[in-house]
């Protein structure tokens, strides 16, 4: 669904709603405080995406070193166009600290935004979730979490749970105490009873503490 309400008064009706499921949410969002979750609305899926691919299986500093060092080959514009982009030898790209196969992905998505695949924002904004997930996931190397990201973080969906994010499926496992994380397909099932407010709801278990359950009850809370 084309749910994009992420503001302030959104944000509080949705820990409401799930404080409202169980006395373990209630617990854990009252430690956390109020949902902070930031978008970044003004980016181009062209653009979200191949930085998303950049990112990928990397740490932070090691995504910025090789973006950075992409971005410099183009020094007269903020990012390169998918025509700047394809129009650069590739080895000059690969000598950014790109893989051969992230390489690929990324040029494979500037020839994808040339041929209408993958849309530009405005038309994305009137795309329904599944629609936008099928669309993209046809591309080689872009995957079902990276597409869920790019909805939650540039089209500022609600209702996204990333099911194959181990972040989410571990939050889940220590909020309720469980000796086992759920696979995806149980946590597509649980997360059912979060929506429409899926989104949030992922927030929250990206920040569930490592506290054991037992210390949890020690103190009635969650630390």
């Amino acid at each position: 669904m084309m749910h994009a309400d992420l503001s302030p008064e959104a944000y509080l009706r949705a820990s409401d709603y799930l404080s409202g499921l169980d006395a373990d949410w209630a617990c854990h969002i009252t430690a956390t405080g109020p949902c902070s979750h930031e978008a970044k609305p003004a980016r181009e899926p062209y653009e979200a995406l191949v930085r998303a691919i950049a990112y990928q299986q990397l740490h932070a500093k090691a995504g910025d070193a090789i973006l950075g060092r992409l971005l410099a080959l183009y020094p007269d514009v903020a990012f390169p166009s998918p025509e700047q982009l394809l129009d650069t030898e590739a080895d000059l790209q690969r000598g950014c600290g790109f893989s051969a196969a992230k390489l690929a992905t990324i040029r494979g998505i500037a020839q994808a935004t040339l041929d209408g695949i993958v849309p530009t924002r405005v038309a994305a904004l009137h795309m329904q979730d599944e629609d936008l997930i099928e669309r993209l996931v046809s591309l080689r190397g872009v995957g079902r979490w990276t597409v869920e990201m790019f909805l939650i973080y540039t089209l500022e969906r609600s209702d996204i749970l990333p099911v194959d994010d181990f972040g989410v499926r571990e939050g889940y496992r220590r909020l309720k105490g469980l000796n086992k994380a759920p696979t995806p397909r149980q946590m597509r099932d649980i997360g059912r009873a979060w929506s429409p407010y899926r989104t949030v709801a992922a927030w929250y278990l990206w920040r569930i503490p490592t506290k054991p359950k037992a210390q949890m009850a020690a103190t009635g809370k969650l630390l």
